[in-house]
């Protein structure tokens, strides 16, 4: 299974318009962060994107995508919902399937009504068919568990992602297995099954100081520990630090916790993981 971060920026993107910031101004290109996206491609050719945020074009041209099999999202806010006009090119043989949850499903229908509506015809709409996931999506040889989680009083989609192999249930599927977490503020009691056993978490948190709808940097880090990940990443960050701060902050954290070979570490724009890991 190869898993491309396709954006690791928070709502605002990073440089953040009219911001003179040393992070915004910063040279080292993993400190220019599009919005939150990741790209699940499996060993068989299996293709999914989670969430299509306002760069989704840019992204989509960078990492070569010229297929997909299905959208999950985990919530609607425009950061994480506004570039799904931008399908429309992979709809043309096809629909897409969306899945998110209830809420979210509504939204979209709201939010994007003229691709519902008879009125329009022709090819300047997508062709997609949404629907509600309660329980796993299987895509080839890739299954896609919704993790409810907590956005502030939002209720949310994270997404377990394994790819089947040998081993069921054992360390082996463990290692094949990615969590990805962004927007969150807090994981329900019955939502930490969901989330541990996982070779690779990637988990959003936008900054050092304690947010009301968000992980900080070392809410992430402990949820992540506690999870039993091997290797984690930080993603959805805003413009207050640097990758190279955030990098000594999960170093720190990793050395003062004693924690050994953990991987902890910032996500950028167009990191590659590769799991088994």
């Amino acid at each position: 299974m190869r898993v491309i971060v396709l954006g690791s920026g928070t709502s605002h993107g990073v440089p953040v318009i009219g911001c003179g910031c040393p992070v915004c101004k910063s040279p080292d290109p993993r400190d220019t962060r599009t919005r939150a996206s990741l790209y699940i491609q499996g060993e068989s050719g299996e293709r999914v994107v989670i969430d299509t945020g306002p760069e989704f074009r840019i992204q989509a041209l960078k990492a070569g995508i010229g297929d997909l099999d299905a959208v999950l999202l985990t919530h609607t806010h425009a950061d994480h919902l506004h570039g799904l006009d931008d399908i429309r090119s992979l709809t043309w043989d096809k629909p897409i399937p969306v899945y998110a949850n209830e809420q979210s499903i509504a939204e979209l229908k709201e939010r994007f009504s003229y691709i519902f509506k008879e009125t329009q015809t022709g090819g300047g709409k997508p062709r997609i068919t949404p629907l509600v996931l309660t329980g796993t999506l299987n895509i080839g040889a890739l299954s896609f568990t919704p993790v409810p989680l907590k956005h502030g009083i939002l209720d949310i989609l994270g997404w377990r992602i394994t790819e089947t192999g040998p081993g069921v249930g054992s360390a082996a599927e463990a290692a094949r297995t990615v969590v990805y977490m962004t927007d969150t503020s807090a994981v329900p009691e019955t939502s930490w099954p969901l989330i541990r056993r996982a070779g690779t978490h990637i988990i959003g948190a936008i900054r050092v100081k304690p947010h009301e709808t968000h992980f900080s940097f070392e809410q992430a880090l402990e949820t992540a520990v506690l999870a039993g990940t091997r290797r984690m990443f930080i993603t959805h960050i805003s413009h207050n630090s640097t990758h190279r701060q955030i990098g000594e902050i999960c170093r720190k954290f990793r050395e003062t916790r004693n924690l050994g070979d953990i991987a902890l570490g910032p996500a950028w724009d167009g990191l590659e993981i590769s799991a088994p890991y």
